[in-house]
């Protein structure tokens, strides 16, 4: 079940990092600076509550390689990513995030095509 785990911890990561990033511009447009910083720090502390957990139980328990999942963690990104831009941005996606995205899922053929076969 570990395998599983690391992605589903990723994916939470990566809702907090999604808004630690960019909540602030729809959120905190008017306030100063330093408070988006501030308030920025205080969510990013809960993505790393899940990254950290995420990547150790990926590489220590479930065998992924560091490259695998640095691949796996940024297709994640990218799917959050989208889904924030649309829901709670309300930000169109231009047919250039798709060309993007369809290279990561490139990356991710190469980074996974081995699994499961002996070295």
């Amino acid at each position: 079940m570990d395998w599983i785990r690391a992605p589903l911890l990723l994916v939470g990561s990566n809702l907090f990092m999604t808004y630690a990033w960019y909540g602030h511009l729809r959120d905190l447009k008017a306030r100063p600076l330093w408070i988006a910083v501030l308030v920025s720090w205080g969510v990013a502390f809960f993505e790393y509550c899940l990254q950290v957990p995420a990547n150790r139980i990926g590489f220590q328990q479930s065998g992924f390689s560091l490259q695998q999942l640095k691949v796996m963690q940024e297709i994640v990104t990218m799917a959050v990513f989208a889904v924030f831009a649309l829901t709670y941005m309300r930000e169109r996606l231009t047919l250039n995030f798709l060309w993007a995205g369809l290279c990561l899922i490139g990356a991710a053929w190469f980074m996974f095509r081995d699994l499961g076969q002996p070295a």
